[in-house]
């Protein structure tokens, strides 16, 4: 069967849409040809505002996670498999949903498209080498 993981993070996305607030993603910084700005990754994880007015050109499908973003004036496209998302959540009351951190498989076909995200990648695991759980939990 295919993955409910990204059925899942289209669900609570529109979930947090409809009730007015303002959808987060988590990301494992640490996961293959994930692209983040580097200076904003905490403990190998970043957390992004992903709601309408903070971001460009959002797309999610059932492999990858991507959007436009500005950080200081600096406009960045932001691309992350969605085995990457670590969570999901409104920021203004927490609720949402939280994901344990996947295994790598190293897919052979992915080994060509890797390209400007594998150095990312590359940094990204020189600068951050501990792996850690998120500090956000699920509240009901």
């Amino acid at each position: 069967m295919l993955s409910n993981k990204p059925y899942l993070i289209r669900a609570f996305y529109q979930w947090i849409i409809d009730s007015e607030c303002t959808p987060y993603v988590v990301i494992n910084a640490n996961f293959p040809r994930c692209r983040v700005p580097l200076e904003h990754i905490e403990n190998g994880e970043i957390t992004l505002n992903i709601s309408p007015i903070a971001v460009r050109d959002f797309g999610l499908t059932n492999d990858l996670l991507e959007f436009k973003a500005s950080f200081s004036g600096v406009v960045y496209h932001i691309s992350a498999p969605t085995k990457a998302v670590l969570a999901i959540y409104a920021n203004e009351n927490q609720q949402g949903m939280f994901f344990d951190y996947e295994d790598v498989v190293d897919d052979e076909g992915d080994a060509g498209v890797q390209g400007e995200a594998s150095v990312i990648q590359q940094q990204v695991q020189d600068n951050v080498t501990q792996k850690t759980r998120s500090h956000l939990k699920l509240v009901e």
